[in-house]
């Protein structure tokens, strides 16, 4: 009896013994597949900026241990986490790669076709981008192939080698509250920590300057992770509402006196770029000819440049700014204070056109937070008018007539206007296999048939408006009643993935330069009135605007009028004089000089010009 005893304990501990080693065996192996999956989103990440060596930064991530860890861990946390959840190591495995690879490529393709990083802000415009993704075909290439086979051979391997799990519902329990707290204490003490970023940062080898550059080199899941807590804005350091609300109220709203009333008109161009502002486009007699009308009207006008804060795409960055007049802002959820509803308190009916989708950036409830009246979209209004397909080709026309109508039906007898236009017409991507028309002379240049194609493919379309936009003036100009037109460029065109066109041109990005920072962010702005506004005004409404930033092109269209603005507009001009470039990364245009740091009396009016703007934002309609 004491020997089967004996047997039964013996076997009852080497049963134990392999227990022990099973679920260390199953431990590691889990861990290592959550390392593959975080290694993966490194291969991607390395591939996905064309003016970075893959090999280079391959070696950087996996040659620093603090970045390598920092990327692979989100990828751990999960899996475990996942296993905790649904005791399947195959379902633990998807629930870790869907989110980290999935968000790996999005940033990948966003950065072939629009040279921005995907950020943790962009989650809330999910719907928005699903329309943006709709008009690209995602190039499957080499490096996307491989990561996808990687991916599913790990999947493989989770079937097949780790079948077993726990199953006891108290240590799952355990397991999840311990991989909970680890990820959170990561989160606060390590991803959001500034001090580690910034150690972790490759200035010597980037542009500093750049959103893209100083995010690819952290890797893809620490950098978005970074990013989290600029999903809920802050205010700038050292904000005080007191102080702020103090500083606004230092200022008083000007009225726009009833014989100075005009008639106001924006219209904001897709994509509008003048590429003769490249030596090797200036070169080419069709392209100067397509674009001589434009430059004759802005002879005619107030123009300059705006320095937008995107770069083919993110297009309600710069309409956001000049219709409220913040440097820096997010999709508006609530109504908030604008020059939108400054036109309505001066008794002008704001009216909103788009030949789009109202849902487009959630553009129909954040046009009424700003104060429009009505809004027209595609849904309720242009649809009847022009397919949504055909409105990227040949909307331009049928929007100003829009236009026009309006200003004929709403004559300034009742109340003048604040209309406000974005148009739609010439959106990318371009067609790259053939060329609609021949502008470019191919004998000429050597560029590739993709880099002719495209440009001519996208001047098919800035011809179109161009001529739209001058027959629109043209018209205006017929008119008795007196109106003022503000029309810029959202943001420059997307030429080619990777900015294949643009590096074929020979066009410099290099944003420490002025000449590389304006080709990249820069479009073209006119003001111009019909005889009837010049008269009423008593300004001639000619020469050199300038150059700035979208949330100060309000200010210069007032300056034009010859009228005072509300408050926050006069302090908009104080922060004017010390720099017209306010760029959401951080750089101003100081006495001639491109910058990331002020002197110190430009540097407090800024500080007091970004809290009364954040007051502005969130408070200033509770005290109305």
């Amino acid at each position: 009896m004491r020997h089967i005893r004996n047997i039964f304990l013996a076997g009852a501990e080497a049963s134990r013994t392999e227990t022990a080693l099973h679920h260390i065996y199953f431990s590691l192996l889990l861990t290592a597949l959550g390392v593959g999956v975080g290694a993966l989103t490194l291969f991607i990440t390395a591939y996905a900026y064309a003016s970075f060596d893959p090999q280079e930064m391959l070696s950087r991530y996996f040659g620093t241990p603090v970045l390598l860890a920092l990327n692979v861990l989100p990828a751990v946390v999960l899996i475990w986490t996942g296993y905790f959840l649904f005791r399947r190591a195959w379902a633990a495995y998807l629930f870790s790669a869907l989110p980290c690879i999935g968000m790996t490529l999005v940033n990948y393709y966003k950065i072939k076709l629009r040279g921005d990083p995907f950020l943790a802000a962009d989650l809330r415009l999910i719907r928005t981008a699903g329309g943006i993704v709709g008009h690209y075909t995602p190039e499957l290439t080499d490096t996307v192939i491989r990561a996808l086979v990687a991916a599913g051979a790990l999947l493989l391997l989770a079937i097949l080698l780790l079948r077993n799990g726990v199953r006891s519902a108290r240590i799952r329990f355990v397991g999840l509250t311990l991989i909970f707290a680890l990820g959170w204490t990561l989160f606060v003490h390590c991803y959001t920590d500034p001090t580690l970023y910034q150690n972790t940062a490759e200035d010597s080898q980037i542009n500093r300057w750049s959103d893209v550059e100083a995010f690819l080199t952290h890797g893809f899941c620490y950098p978005f992770l970074h990013s989290m807590p600029e999903m809920f804005p802050q205010p700038v350091s050292g904000y005080d509402a007191r102080q702020a609300a103090e500083l606004l109220d230092s200022f008083r709203d000007a009225k726009i006196s009833q014989p100075k009333r005009v008639q106001v008109v924006g219209v904001m161009l897709e994509a509008f770029s003048d590429l003769t502002d490249f030596s090797a486009m200036d070169d080419q007699t069709d392209v100067q000819e397509i674009y001589a009308p434009l430059h004759e009207l802005e002879a005619r006008s107030i123009s300059g440049n705006l320095l937008t804060n995107i770069f083919a795409g993110g297009t309600v960055d710069s309409e956001w700014g000049f219709l409220s007049g913040y440097s820096h802002h997010d999709e508006f959820r609530a109504d908030v204070d604008s020059y939108v509803r400054y036109f309505k308190s001066q008794g002008y009916r704001t009216l909103y056109r788009h030949p789009g989708y109202g849902w487009f950036y959630n553009r129909s409830n954040v046009n009424r937070y700003l104060g429009f009246d009505q809004s027209a979209f595609n849904e309720d209004t242009f649809g009847a008018l022009v397919e949504i397909n055909e409105a990227l080709y040949r909307s331009d026309g049928i929007l100003f007539d829009y236009l026009l109508a309006d200003l004929d039906t709403h004559n300034g007898k009742d109340a003048p206007l604040f209309l406000f236009s974005v148009t739609y017409q010439n959106h990318g991507p371009y067609y790259a296999a053939a060329s609609w028309a021949e502008y470019i002379d191919r004998e000429a240049c050597d560029w590739s048939d993709e880099t002719v194609n495209i440009l001519n493919n996208y001047l098919v379309g800035i011809k179109e408006t161009v001529t739209q936009l001058v027959r629109f003036t043209d018209e205006l100009e017929q008119q008795d009643q007196p109106i003022v037109l503000v029309a810029f460029g959202d943001h420059k065109p997307w030429l080619g993935n990777d900015n294949s066109v643009y590096r074929e041109l020979g066009v410099s990005f290099d944003f420490t330069t002025w000449e590389g920072f304006t080709n990249y962010y820069g479009t073209p702005y006119l003001i111009w009135a019909n005889s009837a506004a010049k008269k009423t005004l008593g300004r001639d409404f000619l020469g050199e605007g300038g150059d700035m930033s979208p949330c100060l092109l309000m200010p210069a269209l007032f300056d034009a009028c010859g009228w005072k603005g509300p408050a926050f507009m006069q302090l908009a001009r104080q922060m004017r004089a010390y720099t017209p470039l306010l760029h959401t990364q951080g750089i101003f245009w100081e006495d001639g000089v491109l910058t990331d740091t002020l002197t110190p009396d430009a540097q407090e009016a800024y500080r007091g010009f970004r809290s009364a703007e954040f007051y502005r934002e969130n408070h200033a309609l509770e005290m109305h």
